[in-house]
C-alpha cells in the first residue's frame, strides 16, 4: 500500500502541451501543474524538455531576441541550426524551455516558445503533412532544496539551472501524468500531380519579372 501510494504521490504532476496560432509560424504552450510534489520543489527551477521532429524547428536568432527582452528562457540543442532545410535534410531538435510560475497557482508553471514549420515534399494525394510532437519532460534544478528521492531522480541534462547561469547543474525528473499523449502540427504540402503546372507557372513569372527589370535598366539607366 506504501508503494501504491508513492507512485500516486509522484505521478500527481500534469502537462498540457498546445499549439497555437495557424500554419507555419506557431506557439509552442506548456503548462506544467507539480501538485504535491510542487511541496519538494518551492524555491526550484522548473523546466520542461521537449524533443522537436524534423518538421517543426526553433529560430535561434528569434529566441536570443525574445531573451534580450526577458520573455522566454530556452537552451536549444544544438544550437546551430538550419532554418532553410526542408524536413527531409532536417535533424531533431532538443529544447529545454525555462518555465515561469503561475502568480495565481503556487504550484503552476508555464511558458511559450515559438515554433516554425519546416517545408515537406509534395505528397501523392494529401494537402498536408502531420508531424508529431510527444509529451515534454518535466525536470526540477534546485541549489539549495533536498528533493524527494522517492519522486525526483537524477537526469542526464549538460545545462544550466536557468538562463541566466552560465555553468551546467543537477537536474531531477519526476513521472507525469499527460493531458494529451501528443500534439500534431498540420503543415501544407503540395501535391505531385501539380509539379509541371508550377515549374511552367515559376519560369513564366521569373521571364516575366526579368524583363520588367531589363526594360527598366535600358529606359532609366545611365550607361557611360
Amino acid at each position: 500500500c506504501a508503494i501504491l501510494d508513492v507512485q500516486a504521490t509522484c505521478q500527481d504532476v500534469t502537462v498540457t502541451q498546445e499549439l497555437l496560432k495557424e500554419g507555419f509560424h506557431r506557439d509552442l504552450l506548456v503548462k506544467v501543474e507539480l501538485g504535491v510534489v510542487g511541496e519538494d520543489a518551492r524555491g526550484c527551477t522548473v523546466a520542461a524538455r521537449t524533443r522537436l521532429p524534423p518538421g517543426i524547428y526553433v529560430d535561434p536568432y528569434e529566441v536570443a531576441s525574445l531573451q534580450q527582452h526577458n520573455l522566454t528562457q530556452a537552451v536549444l540543442i544544438p544550437d546551430v541550426i538550419d532554418v532553410e532545410a526542408p524536413e527531409y535534410l532536417a535533424t531533431d531538435l532538443l529544447v529545454l524551455l525555462y518555465m515561469e510560475p503561475d502568480p495565481q497557482c503556487s504550484r503552476c508553471f508555464s511558458a511559450a516558445l515559438p515554433v516554425h514549420g519546416r517545408y515537406h515534399r509534395p505528397a501523392e494525394d494529401s494537402e498536408e503533412a502531420l508531424v508529431v510532437l510527444k509529451s515534454p519532460e518535466v525536470l526540477v534544478c534546485c541549489c539549495d532544496n533536498h528533493l524527494s528521492a522517492e519522486c525526483w531522480k537524477p537526469a542526464e541534462v549538460a545545462a544550466p539551472c536557468s538562463g541566466k547561469t552560465v555553468g551546467p547543474c543537477q537536474w531531477y525528473g519526476v513521472m507525469h501524468k499527460r493531458v494529451y499523449e501528443e500534439s500534431i502540427l498540420q503543415v501544407p504540402v503540395g501535391l505531385r500531380q501539380h509539379s509541371s503546372l508550377v515549374c511552367v507557372v515559376t519560369l513564366l513569372a521569373t521571364v516575366f519579372c526579368s524583363s520588367l527589370i531589363l526594360a527598366a535598366v535600358c529606359k532609366y539607366g545611365h550607361f557611360s
